[in-house]
């Protein structure tokens, strides 16, 4: 089920961002936060029905917070904050930055897709190059967590106290994009029960 959430839009992912793996992780979710290949594609193994729900998207200048690498700060990036879904259950909210610059000749479809996943564009592309990747925990006080509040609610889901959550830098055809994800409550990265196929399994949204 989809909610009315753009009011919560931007939700921003304010957060100390690790590059290193923490201890204490359990080996299936560092499984799922690790993993190099399509969330999206991981996600619809496990679905029998996929679906992207927009919380917002706009355009404004990258925050000194939220710069890394070839996104720098100041410059104006495409926002766009989504929710994914596996039949009906918010598994992982996802924030992307994309640099107006990286918007151009094939990319300027980027800009337009609507309830289609980031990540089943960026996956085709022959060119895409992941270049690093963080991992982060998410606290009671943090927007994404009121968030998932918000959809437990409205959904009755199991609650849980922190969430966690990483970020990537591609380069599609030298041009980057900073997409970050959280898996939100009750998501397939923390039940140890919802491990099918990681081996071959697709990390974008």
């Amino acid at each position: 089920m989809m909610n009315n959430l753009q009011h919560f839009f931007p939700v921003t992912l304010a957060a100390t961002w690790l590059d290193q793996a923490p201890s204490g992780l359990s080996l299936h979710l560092s499984d799922w936060l690790y993993d190099a290949s399509s969330l999206t594609a991981r996600l619809k193994k496990h679905a029998t029905h996929f679906s992207v729900e927009v919380i917002g998207q706009r355009v404004e200048a990258c925050s000194a917070e939220e710069a890394i690498g070839a996104v720098k700060a100041g410059e104006e990036v495409l926002v766009r904050e989504v929710l994914l879904y596996c039949d009906g259950h918010a598994q992982v909210f996802a924030r992307s930055l994309l640099p107006l610059s990286s918007l151009t000749g094939e990319q300027q479809q980027l800009a337009q897709l609507g309830n289609q996943p980031l990540g089943q564009v960026l996956f085709n592309h022959p060119d895409l190059v992941r270049h690093s990747q963080q991992v982060a925990k998410f606290g009671a006080d943090t927007n994404v967590v009121k968030l998932a509040k918000q959809i437990q609610d409205s959904t009755r889901s199991t609650s849980q106290a922190e969430l966690w959550g990483r970020r990537s830098m591609f380069m599609v055809a030298d041009k980057p994009i900073l997409v970050a994800e959280v898996f939100l409550p009750g998501a397939f990265a923390y039940s140890a029960g919802a491990n099918m196929n990681a081996s071959d399994s697709c990390g974008v949204s």
